[in-house]
């Protein structure tokens, strides 16, 4: 089988990482995410964009959000590079999905549907070791070891104002982009409120099927 290429979306909590994690090693594809993308290719020479910098290196050296075009050209530089990949966190709105088109051909693209209370509920149980950077749950994941519970904590991002915030930026910016898929008939629904093992197990079947 030739090496898929997959676009995988999900809500933040969904399981994208866990998911695309095991896409890999299955398929024997690249892990592409536009933040690897853009520190893979800080230097990337782009003073023929007439943009305000001429490397992606001095948005993010100077904490402002790289222009949408940079993001496309680094995108498409990766894309150029894996014969097949998994793409995540990318597109985030409909101007991105429309340029995607012009950079390679999906095999699908792969949806994990969760819930909003669940993914709230994913999100604010999660809690960080401060010492090793380990993330936990408080109840699919907690820590064996008592010590490790009593010094997690929860991260700013992780709070239930936090998170719901995000969730509505997602629904904004790349519920358009589900549904864009969806009308062109590339969308593959996965439910995401499964075990992990039994959504790999959809996941895996899903791709064989479109591959």
């Amino acid at each position: 089988m030739a090496q898929p290429r997959i676009l995988i979306l999900g809500a933040p909590g969904a399981g994208k990482g866990t998911q695309s994690a095991k896409i890999i090693e299955a398929f024997d594809v690249d892990h592409i995410t536009t933040g690897d993308a853009l520190r893979n290719n800080k230097e990337m020479d782009i003073s023929d964009m007439d943009t305000e910098y001429d490397t992606p290196g001095e948005y993010m050296d100077q904490g402002e959000l790289v222009p949408d075009e940079v993001v496309n050209a680094i995108v498409d530089e990766a894309l150029s590079q894996a014969d097949g990949f998994v793409l995540d966190g990318y597109p985030r709105n409909l101007d991105q999905a429309e340029e995607l088109e012009d950079m390679t051909d999906l095999d699908l693209a792969l949806y994990l549907e969760v819930g909003e209370e669940e993914l709230v509920h994913r999100l604010t149980g999660r809690r960080m070791d401060p010492e090793t950077g380990d993330i936990y749950h408080v109840e699919y994941n907690p820590p064996e070891d008592p010590e490790v519970e009593e010094r997690l904590v929860q991260r700013d991002d992780d709070t239930e104002e936090t998170v719901r915030e995000r969730l509505s930026v997602f629904h904004e910016n790349t519920e358009p982009v589900i549904e864009y898929y969806d009308e062109q008939g590339d969308l593959e629904r996965v439910d995401g409120e499964q075990a992990p093992d039994e959504v790999w197990e959809d996941v895996k079947a899903t791709i064989e099927d479109a591959a």
